[in-house]
């Protein structure tokens, strides 16, 4: 079983208590998104995860848990999203030049090959212009190229929930005319570049579709293959490996203005208030009559070949 931690809300930023603290008990209860009365009961052996995906825009929080999740035996990587955005888009962040000091200080403590760079989404509006885009991406990739092993970007999808001028659907015409500058800017530093569950073919400047949670990697990291199955729960375009993820909904207090997992700042503000880091569900309790459904879960290790960690 991979964990995906969180593709809805920010776990390492916001809630790391709570996540060692469901490690230390060895189970973690999560709603099903489509269904709220639906809730599952999610083993965590280290015996049966093979791996950890963490999402993150800021794992300062983070930091002091590592030493002890290592101890327990769990193996991860990070997706640690670095953009150049400030408050204007970002405003729950804390400054940027901190939080890649945050970004450098992981990729020493766990090793450049687990900790990715994302810059996603790209916003195009007000000032965020195709210039400063390319200007910000260069200076980005000259300070991070040395502590991460792959860049993934995005262009920011509109959806219904998002209500702001300064984000719009980019045009093709945008996207490739970003794809080749960005691409070009990524060789220069040999940085490999890839796209997230988009449908744009930018491989003529050698940016290929991605896969964020990492079959490749993640038997890299386990030592050994895995029986792993793509992902048939995510977006047209998504190359992902199939994973459970624990997360909620509507709980990420960042506040990030093109954000698509929350309702409205207002009600994610909300949820974070209510957090309980002892309850074995994220921003929620069980209510009375409620009973958790045991997931059925496997290693999809394949024991009897190891792989050299490159």
């Amino acid at each position: 079983m991979i964990l995906s931690a969180s593709r809805r809300t920010d776990i390492p930023c916001c809630y790391g208590e709570w996540f060692l603290r469901r490690l230390r008990e060895g189970y973690v209860l999560v709603r099903n998104p489509m269904n709220h009365a639906q809730v599952s009961r999610i083993p965590l052996s280290p015996a049966l995860v093979d791996g950890i995906v963490f999402w993150t825009k800021d794992a300062q929080n983070f930091l002091p848990y590592l030493q002890e999740i290592d101890k327990m035996g769990y193996l991860y990587y990070f997706q640690f999203t670095l953009t150049p955005y400030g408050h204007d888009l970002e405003p729950g962040l804390r400054p940027k030049d901190e939080i890649l000091q945050t970004f450098l200080d992981l990729s020493d403590r766990i090793g450049k090959e687990r900790v990715l760079w994302r810059y996603d989404p790209i916003v195009l509006g007000g000032e965020w212009t195709a210039e400063r885009h390319t200007e910000a991406f260069a200076k980005l990739c000259s300070l991070l190229s040395p502590y991460t092993q792959r860049v993934t970007i995005s262009f920011v999808d509109q959806y219904k929930k998002i209500r702001s001028t300064h984000i719009r659907a980019l045009t093709a015409e945008k996207i490739r005319l970003l794809g080749e500058r960005f691409g070009r800017i990524a060789a220069g530093h040999q940085l490999p570049i890839v796209t997230c569950c988009e449908e744009a073919d930018l491989s003529a400047f050698s940016i290929e579709h991605g896969s964020c949670i990492d079959a490749a990697l993640l038997e890299q990291l386990c030592g050994c293959p895995l029986d792993i199955a793509p992902d048939k729960n995510q977006r047209s375009g998504c190359g992902c490996a199939e994973s459970i993820d624990i997360g909620a909904y509507n709980t990420c207090p960042n506040g990030c203005l093109y954000c698509y997992a929350n309702r409205s700042a207002a009600s994610a503000a909300a949820s974070y208030k209510r957090h309980d880091p002892k309850s074995p569900l994220l921003c929620s309790r069980l209510a009375e009559g409620e009973t958790p459904r045991e997931r059925n879960v496997k290693t999809h290790r394949r024991l009897q070949q190891t792989l050299p960690f490159l």
